[in-house]
């Protein structure tokens, strides 16, 4: 370890998902001076176009969104001061049963194996101690997330190069407040523990039955402060202004949104240190 940084590894899908639920942790461990890499798997081309018009809706272009996207991202980067950011550079599947699933180069499609083994090159190259994903559900049923799962536990196994492996999580108590904070924002909120057929941002599924949103708060092994980052996570987050589901959680502004935002939740699942949970840091037993 003398020879080369601490290492954190976010593997997400889409420009975007990195400053919700990691933008804290990516913020927090790059001022402690470890090394931060993000690795976004799709370009994203399924988002909002000019205006929030849809995919498939006149007006939305695909390659024009995904560029757009990608300097979103870049600006995300630079807030969060992560040191290392890979494209893979896979077609966005859309949200589950799209036409966009199937599309050739889609990230749904593209066998698990290939592109586990473009990911393992990444740990190979940066060696990461600590690596983050989603949970087997991505989270909340988005085909890109699944995928992204799938493909960062093939790689994790394939190489066997992370001390640990987390996967991020909520803690249904937080939907309450959150919840309520939506309402007297005006905003139409049901809550994801009761309407787990409903994605994150409130829209009906594809009809597949999802398993509820988050973890009862004594089934999350780690919880990490990141308050003191609140606003490069916002800003972070409002780099990407085309995304129109990113509206909302703006209107907080930067207090409140600190005051939701501030504790990331995680799931440890894969650990070689044997640091007691729970625990407050993703690298504790590391340094």
């Amino acid at each position: 370890m003398v020879d080369r940084p601490l290492t954190l590894m976010a593997v997400h899908a889409h420009p975007d998902d990195e400053a919700t639920g990691t933008g804290g942790v990516l913020a927090r461990y790059a001022a402690e001076g470890i090394r931060t890499v993000l690795v976004t798997c799709t370009d994203g081309a399924c988002g909002d176009g000019p205006g929030g018009v849809k995919p498939g809706e006149l007006g939305h272009d695909p390659a024009a969104v995904a560029e757009v996207r990608k300097a979103e991202l870049e600006a995300s980067c630079r807030v969060l001061k992560v040191s290392d950011l890979e494209l893979l550079g896979y077609g966005d599947s859309g949200m589950m049963g799209w036409a966009q699933n199937e599309a050739p180069g889609s990230f749904w499609t593209t066998p698990v194996p290939e592109a586990a083994a473009r990911l393992a090159e990444l740990m190979r190259e940066y060696q990461p101690d600590v690596v983050v994903t989603y949970d087997e559900n991505g989270f909340y049923g988005h085909p890109d997330h699944i995928q992204a799962h799938r493909i960062t536990m093939e790689a994790v196994k394939a190489t066997g190069i992370p001390a640990k492996v987390y996967w991020t999580t909520a803690p249904r108590s937080m939907f309450a407040e959150f919840g309520r904070i939506m309402r007297e924002l005006g905003a139409d909120w049901d809550e994801p523990e009761g309407a787990a057929e409903n994605d994150e941002s409130g829209e009906s599924g594809s009809g597949n039955e999802m398993p509820p949103f988050g973890l009862p708060d004594d089934e999350i092994s780690t919880w990490v402060d990141v308050s003191k980052f609140g606003v490069p996570k916002f800003e972070a987050l409002a780099a990407h202004a085309s995304q129109s589901e990113n509206i909302f959680f703006l209107n907080l502004g930067q207090e409140r949104f600190t005051q939701l935002m501030g504790v990331e939740t995680f799931v440890r699942v894969q650990d070689s240190t044997g640091v007691a949970l729970p625990e407050d840091d993703l690298f504790a037993g590391l340094r």
